[in-house]
C-alpha cells in the first residue's frame, strides 16, 4: 500500500507512522490513543478554517488509519515485523465515525463543567506555578497560558502567586512585583478587543447569550495559543472522553 506511506511523506514528511503520532515504538496503548486524540485535534475537519479542510481531511484520514492499526496487536506487530500495514481501507472508510466511536463530541456545557472543577483546583495551582516560572512573572503571559483564566481571573490568580512568594516557593519577579499600570490598561483594552471580536462572530455563528462567555475563551486560545488549547481538549479528552461503550465488541489483545 505505497499510496498511503506516499502520504505520510507528503503531509508529514516521514513514512514511519510512529513518528506521525510522535511516539516510540515501545509506546503503550493509552500512549498511542492520548497521542492520536490529539493529533486528530489539530487536523480534525470540524475545527479547521474552509481553507484548511481539504488538507486536514487528508491528515485526518492518516492519522485514523495509523491508530486503528497501532492499536490493533495484530496489525501493530505485522507493521513492527515488515512494514506492511494489511488490508487497504483507508480511502474507503468512514474515519469521523471511527474518531466518533472512540471520543464522544465535547460540548459547551463539558468545558464548562470542566472550568468549574479545574478552577481552584491542585491541578490549576500548578499550571500558575509553572506559568509564572516559563513567563518570569510576566502576567500577560500567564493569563494566555494556564486554561480558563480570563481578565477577571487576575486578582485570584495574583494572590495565589502572591501567597507561593510569600511562602518562598517561587522567585519575586520584578515584572510581577513591579508591573506598571500602563501595562495592566494595555491588557484590558486588548482583553475588551477580543471579547469584541467573539461578540461578532458569536452573532455570525448564531450562538446564544450563554455560551459568550465561553466562546469568547474557547476563540482566544484557538487564536493565540494553539499548543494550550491542544492541551485544553487533551485534559477534557480525559475527563470527559473515553470509548463509546459500543466499540468495546471488538476485544483486541492489549500489547504490553
Amino acid at each position: 500500500m505505497s499510496g498511503f506511506f506516499d502520504l505520510c511523506e507528503k503531509y508529514f514528511k516521514t513514512r514511519n507512522i510512529y513518528e506521525v503520532l510522535g511516539i516510540p515504538k515501545d509506546a503503550s496503548d493509552s500512549q498511542v490513543r492520548k497521542a492520536y486524540h490529539k493529533a486528530s485535534l489539530k487536523v480534525h475537519p470540524d475545527r479547521v478554517d474552509a481553507a484548511e479542510k481539504t488538507e486536514c481531511t487528508e491528515k485526518f484520514k492518516i492519522i485514523g488509519k495509523i491508530h486503528s492499526i497501532l492499536s490493533d496487536s495484530d496489525k501493530r506487530a505485522l507493521y513492527d515485523e515488515t512494514g506492511d500495514i494489511g488490508e487497504d481501507d483507508f480511502s474507503e472508510r468512514n474515519w469521523t465515525k471511527y474518531w466518533r466511536l472512540l471520543f464522544k463530541k465535547i460540548t459547551l456545557q463539558d468545558i464548562k463543567n470542566f472550568e468549574t472543577k479545574y478552577k481552584g483546583s491542585k491541578e490549576e495551582l500548578e499550571d500558575l506555578r509553572k506559568a509564572y516560572l516559563e513567563g518570569e512573572g510576566e502576567m500577560d503571559y500567564i493569563l494566555e497560558t494556564v486554561l480558563c483564566a480570563t481578565l477577571d481571573d487576575e486578582p485570584r490568580l495574583r494572590e495565589l502567586l502572591q501567597n507561593m512568594i510569600d511562602d518562598e516557593e517561587i522567585p519575586a519577579y520584578a515584572k510581577f512585583t513591579n508591573e506598571s499600570k500602563s501595562k495592566k490598561k494595555r491588557r484590558k483594552r486588548k482583553v475588551e478587543k477580543e471579547a469584541e471580536e467573539a461578540e461578532e462572530m458569536k452573532e455570525e455563528l448564531g450562538l446564544g447569550d450563554k455560551e459568550s462567555d465561553l466562546f469568547a475563551l474557547i476563540r482566544k486560545k484557538q487564536t493565540n495559543r494553539e499548543q494550550e488549547m491542544n492541551s485544553f481538549y487533551d485534559s477534557l479528552a480525559e475527563k470527559y472522553g473515553g470509548k463509546n461503550k459500543t466499540s468495546k465488541t471488538k476485544g483486541k489483545g492489549k500489547r504490553n
